[in-house]
């Protein structure tokens, strides 16, 4: 079973909702969060990219800017933007894209305990300087600003109790269409609607990260400081939760993360083409987008720009490895093409290849490898058939980890639309 609690939430007025809520913080740079939140002093962004309101150049994991983001959230609560919920409550999050796809999930808070016993599983490792960023940031706040996007197996209770709650005009908190054409309505559930739902999740075994690693990490570090400064603790505190929105698993979409390699390695087009088609079957005039499992579209352009798509297929020895992590297409590509082929051998620390979340599209690709190619030499890219949601599941269930950079959730939760206070 795992814990998925009411909460008494800090959330903005209705009429603010759409003004506050922001896109998260690790999805946009200083410069991209500033031009967002320009002529708009309620965007939740003023608390989770403090920096963009101090000057530039500013170290954005000083010590002054965590007090900038604190201050910007008092000053949320001081004017009324934000208010408290007189009495817990248990959330319900609708997105809605564009194109029509939809998931409904369940905001809450979830316990440090699942995540350190394991029952809230990561697929991702993590890395100490940005778990010391998110955890000076939320002990500086004293508060969960933003929610980890989390997953579970579709549980047929937990479904008809969301679409029970949401035939409710009178429980209905928000409903606004972002800049980007997604959707977001949230409906509050407190009493017994709140108590049977969260009940309903004690026939939930594992709750799996999508998105929020580093939150999760830095919740059980600043959980640890709160222990430990806190004679009478007594495991109950607000600071054992973390806030959370957990969402069925067949509802969650999980697009391509694509990979832009700078160059060739040294090698010219026709040379890196003639080694490629020694390890997977290549053809010509490929669609930009991959049919599905085991096979890439690749975008080459020699020095000077003017590049074409390609299609390549892996042998099938190399997708059915038998193994959930190398079998994952990402692997395939990194074992069979970055590493031996391009010399990219650490991904996650080389600086000669780009990651471009599938949401951008395969312009996009072609737009950077024709930058590059313009700039001197040939350039590749490569669109990847995105990892399913079971694929992710079956890694976290074996305790292993995704290649780096495989997963682009889509849509992306917004932020301050509910914090959990320490």
């Amino acid at each position: 079973m795992v814990t998925v609690a009411p909460l008494p939430a800090l959330r903005p007025r209705p009429e603010h909702a759409a003004a506050v809520a922001a896109v998260p913080y690790d999805v946009v740079d200083a410069a991209e969060a500033a031009a967002l939140a320009e002529g708009n002093p309620l965007s939740f962004l003023h608390v989770t990219r403090p920096e963009i309101d101090l000057p530039e150049g500013v170290d954005p994991h000083s010590d002054g800017v965590y007090r900038a983001g604190a201050a910007a959230l008092a000053r949320f609560v001081a004017q009324g933007t934000l208010i408290r919920d007189p009495e817990p409550a248990l959330y319900l999050y609708r997105l809605t894209t564009a194109d029509g796809h939809t998931q409904l999930g369940v905001l809450g808070r979830v316990s440090v305990d699942d995540y350190d016993a394991g029952r809230i599983r990561k697929h991702e490792k993590t890395r100490p300087d940005k778990e010391d960023d998110r955890t000076h940031h939320l002990l500086t706040l004293a508060c969960h600003p933003e929610p980890v996007f989390l997953t579970c197996r579709s549980n047929p209770e937990i479904a008809r109790r969301m679409r029970q709650g949401t035939q409710s005009r009178d429980a209905r908190l928000y409903d606004f269409t972002a800049p980007d054409g997604v959707r977001h309505q949230v409906w509050r559930r407190t009493g017994a609607a709140a108590a049977g739902l969260s009940r309903a999740f004690v026939a939930v075994d594992a709750l799996y990260v999508a998105d929020g690693h580093h939150r999760c990490a830095a919740a059980g570090r600043a959980r640890a400081v709160r222990r430990d400064g806190n004679p009478g603790h007594t495991g109950e505190e607000p600071y054992n939760f973390f806030l959370a929105a957990t969402f069925p698993d067949d509802q969650v979409r999980i697009l391509a993360y694509n990979r832009v390699v700078h160059d060739l390695a040294g090698r010219t087009p026709p040379v890196f083409l003639a080694r490629l088609g020694a390890v997977m079957a290549v053809s010509e005039g490929a669609a930009p987008v991959p049919a599905g499992k085991g096979r890439f579209s690749m975008y080459l352009a020699p020095a000077g720009g003017g590049g074409r798509w390609y299609g390549l297929e892996a042998p099938r020895r190399a997708v059915d490895a038998g193994d959930p992590v190398e079998s994952l297409d990402a692997a395939v590509l990194q074992r069979l093409v970055l590493a031996p082929l391009l010399a990219v051998d650490d991904p996650r620390t080389s600086r000669r290849i780009d990651f471009v979340g599938g949401i951008r599209g395969s312009g996009e690709l072609e737009r950077r490898v024709e930058r590059l190619a313009a700039a001197g030499g040939p350039a590749v890219a490569f669109s990847l058939h995105p990892v399913s949601v079971a694929e992710l599941i079956a890694v976290s269930d074996a305790g292993r980890v995704l290649p780096p950079k495989s997963t682009w959730f889509e849509p992306k939760l917004r932020s301050g639309l509910l914090v959990h206070e320490l």
